[in-house]
């Protein structure tokens, strides 16, 4: 999956906003932190607000569809 593409299904949950999307978005995070690492999943949530809407914080690590805070 290209960061293109990632932002892209991302911004669809982000139009929903609810908790079935945020599962979603941790799954596509998931698939950002194996591909790009950690800089590309802190680069998408504070540039997709995924904070404010989801309440992922940069530095939160995403592995097979769970959240990981540090």
């Amino acid at each position: 999956m290209t960061l293109d593409r990632a932002r892209e299904l991302l911004a669809v949950q982000v139009s929903f906003g609810s908790g079935y999307n945020a599962n979603s978005a941790k799954l596509l995070l998931s698939e950002v932190q194996k591909e790009y690492g950690q800089a590309a999943v802190d680069q998408l949530i504070k540039e997709m607000q995924l904070e404010q809407v989801f309440g992922f914080e940069p530095g939160t690590r995403f592995e097979n569809g769970i959240a990981l805070k540090n």
